[in-house]
């Protein structure tokens, strides 16, 4: 008998005494992931099951799946785009509450990238390498920690926007319409399903085909983008585009994300403001300006889990060494009120990890594990 063959013959290692593998897997995959790390050093069985595909389909099959918070921050001292999840409720006494850990930095040193996450995905699409656009797309899996190439997008983009809609990544902008491919193309759909790219026709006379694209939405299946004089609103369903109302335009500047049809982001005004799709204006989140700091530096947000989650840069901490910056990071649950108010609890609020000075939080994205 081969080794080949005698190696596939080997039973499944038991991950728990006395209990069939399936019904330990189903009662392992029920677990809080904050519990994974210190229960992968009771066993190699359960080191193995917790860093497996099926433990992961386990998980979403028993609507036990979570969501987690990925930053990603441009470090001065190398040239990678370093990635951190964010750790919460640890179990271990000897480490915080909440805190960044370290994960492996994207393959490319790519600037001006666009962002996205689809299942447990997070896709990094272009961006430049010393001023040179590219039309490279990376993967973090971040069941796993691990990054795979992607195939490349049509034309290469820098500080484009992108979105999902229905399972499918929109990207806009990023370059000049000064070519036929360029013109053709300025608007693409990637199907993660078949990786195949395909252009969006945006050749409608009334839209403004801008280049830098400084922030980005999905609203009720619309995919705003929006650029540095104005914005476009693009429906996949209907095949429609638009432009940005002025209202929206005025007050948005910078990044953003939607927790229950409220779009927010963070003005010069060093307020988190709100605002509501179906009313058409904006309201400034209440209840957390003793929490929270007058301005939160390089703010940046995302939904996870329906909860707002905002990380902001922090300096002059009285530290001492002055090499330092701190990345803090707040959870706040927000609602609106009878009369149309939007209000936030701070859940919490806390430092998460600390960076050298000149540092800076690029972005951040819910994943759900």
């Amino acid at each position: 008998m081969s080794a080949t063959t005698s190696a596939s013959q080997e039973p499944a290692p038991i991950l728990i005494p006395s209990l069939p593998n399936d019904i330990a897997l189903n009662i392992l995959a029920r677990l809080p992931r904050s519990h994974h790390p210190l229960l992968s050093l009771v066993s190699k069985p359960f080191r193995s099951v917790f860093s497996s595909a099926l433990f992961y389909t386990t998980r979403s099959l028993l609507l036990c799946s979570q969501p987690f918070l990925y930053v990603s921050i441009r470090i001065p001292t190398t040239s990678s785009l370093h990635w951190f999840t964010l750790f919460q409720n640890s179990p271990n006494p000897r480490k915080p509450p909440n805190f960044l850990v370290p994960l492996p930095p994207t393959p490319s040193p790519l600037l001006g990238s666009a962002l996205v996450a689809v299942g447990p995905k997070i896709y990094v699409i272009g961006g430049c390498l010393k001023d040179i656009p590219s039309s490279h797309v990376w993967t973090l899996d971040c069941r796993f920690h691990s990054w795979e190439s992607f195939p490349n997008m049509s034309i290469s983009r820098e500080f484009a926007a992108a979105g999902v809609v229905d399972g499918k990544i929109y990207v806009i902008g990023g370059c000049v319409v000064d070519t036929w491919a360029r013109s053709k193309n300025w608007a693409e759909v990637f199907d993660p399903k078949i990786r195949t790219w395909e252009s969006v026709d945006s050749s409608r006379e009334n839209i403004l085909r801008e280049k830098w694209m400084h922030a980005s939405a999905v609203v009720d299946g619309r995919f705003y983008a929006m650029a540095d004089r104005n914005g476009v609103v693009y429906e996949p369903a209907t095949k429609k585009w638009e432009s940005v109302g002025g209202e929206l335009d005025l007050g948005w500047r910078g990044r953003a994300c939607v927790v229950d049809g409220v779009l927010y982001c963070y003005n010069f005004l060093g307020k988190i403001r709100g605002f509501d799709m179906k009313k058409g204006f904006w309201k400034e989140l209440r209840g957390v300006e003793k929490e929270l700091p007058r301005f939160l530096a390089g703010a940046t947000m995302a939904n996870v889990g329906g909860m707002l989650m905002v990380v902001w840069e922090k300096t002059g901490n009285g530290n001492g060494n002055g090499k330092e910056m701190e990345i803090w990071c707040a959870e706040i649950e927000v609602e609106k009120n009878v009369k149309e108010e939007l209000w936030g609890k701070v859940k919490w609020c806390d430092v998460v990890h600390k960076v050298p000075i000149g540092s800076s939080i690029v972005h951040c994205l819910a994943v759900t594990l």
